[in-house]
């Protein structure tokens, strides 16, 4: 996990307009690059959003961020996606979800973190709840996917749940052949 830098401008846009990516994101139309540059200049100026490249063996694969982020009230949100086909079913978002987790709770000091899924993408809702996360909401029609509302699920997870559920992903991690400290 790398911060983002100008040498990724181009890949994120050509990212985020792929069907593998855009078909879960909550925009559905196609970024321009004028809007895309709007986005990726600022995101030195935001405090209430980080973001970082995804990166296996030295490649750049997907993004992860947060957003939301509220000192105040120690809660921000979060979300990510593997734009590489190639390392999918590797473990890689779940290492992923690992890494953001311990960047929130003992890096960061905060009390919660949350996200939103689109109900289809099951597999992304399943692997947060097997880190702990709970679904705390149902939004029905909450977004328009090819002309047609969807439901979203939102998850949340405290840090108290996740001191309980951590050695259990190290154990789950370590199993998959990745190195941790803890």
């Amino acid at each position: 996990m790398r911060d983002v830098g100008e040498e990724d401008r181009d890949r994120l846009l050509a990212w985020r307009n792929s069907p593998e990516v855009s078909a879960y994101m909550y925009s559905d139309h196609p970024i321009a690059r004028d809007e895309h540059d709007r986005w990726f200049d600022a995101i030195p100026t935001r405090r209430d959003r980080r973001y970082w490249i995804i990166e296996v063996n030295g490649e750049p694969v997907g993004l992860a961020n947060l957003a939301d982020i509220d000192p105040t009230h120690r809660r921000c949100a979060w979300a990510y996606y593997l734009a590489s086909p190639s390392v999918r079913g590797l473990g890689v978002g779940s290492y992923v979800e690992f890494w953001v987790i311990e960047q929130v709770f003992r890096t960061m000091g905060f009390n919660k973190l949350w996200c939103e899924v689109l109900l289809s993408n099951e597999a992304v809702w399943k692997l947060h709840e097997t880190y702990g996360f709970q679904r705390e909401a149902l939004f029905r029609d909450h977004v328009i996917k090819n002309g047609q509302p969807v439901d979203v699920v939102g998850l949340g997870l405290l840090a108290r749940d996740w001191a309980d559920q951590r050695a259990a992903m190290i154990a789950r991690l370590r199993g998959k052949g990745y190195t941790l400290d803890g």
